[in-house]
């Protein structure tokens, strides 16, 4: 019977993979079955397939579904809703951890909710990605401005054709802070916007251009 204990103490991350639950269960004769023990007692948690975590009890520090986002598939960054709730320019609380990466496009549903990836180019993955730290945890997640282009790019069900349908997408359907927009960097929007080559996205940056100039008061 494996001692989960001394399994703790010899793995000292919160999340570790399957090699190296192997690895610290070598002495224990059957490991197949010593896993399926530990998973049946709850002792550790099945993330997605290779992918595990310790119980809540055995955890050293709270876990980070940011860090989650970028270690169940990759490469990734989180970006789109999720990045754009983080950084407060919409109001909504985003339960789906949404993220790109440049292998294909797809979603897992795990018992610390559902992380969603949406594929993206290298040249348009690349650019845009810049490290936060929760806690102890470092992660990847796109900046604000990239963010939002990526929300932009991704809606489907918005065309995005004339630079006046952006007051309604933007104000109504996003609910964008127009205040937190005015604090971000332009200049990382138009090279965003260059490199992607979309007039949809174009038209987003013509819009929020002036909306992004402080008033003369100010």
């Amino acid at each position: 019977m494996s001692n989960i204990i001394e399994i703790r103490s010899r793995i000292p991350e919160n999340i570790f993979d399957y090699q190296q639950l192997l690895d610290n269960l070598s002495q224990y004769g059957n490991i197949r079955n010593c896993i399926g023990r530990l998973l049946d007692s709850g002792e550790i948690i099945r993330i997605r397939k290779g992918l595990y975590t310790f119980a809540e009890p055995l955890r050293r520090s709270p876990l980070c579904r940011e860090l989650l986002a970028n270690l169940i598939y990759g490469p990734s960054y989180i970006t789109a809703d999720y990045a754009l709730s983080y950084y407060g320019l919409i109001p909504e609380r985003v339960t789906v951890l949404t993220s790109v990466t440049t292998g294909r496009s797809r979603s897992f549903t795990t018992p610390f909710g559902v992380f969603s990836y949406r594929n993206l180019s290298e040249a348009l993955y690349s650019p845009g990605a810049t490290l936060e730290t929760s806690g102890q945890s470092p992660f990847l997640i796109a900046t604000p401005e990239k963010a939002l282009i990526d929300r932009v790019w991704q809606d489907n069900h918005f065309s995005g054709t004339t630079i006046s349908g952006y007051d309604a997408y933007l104000r109504d359907d996003l609910r964008l802070d127009f205040d937190r927009l005015r604090e971000l960097d332009f200049k990382r929007f138009q090279e965003f916007a260059d490199a992607r080559d979309s007039r949809k996205i174009d038209n987003l940056v013509k819009y929020i251009k002036p909306h992004m100039e402080k008033p003369n008061n100010e």
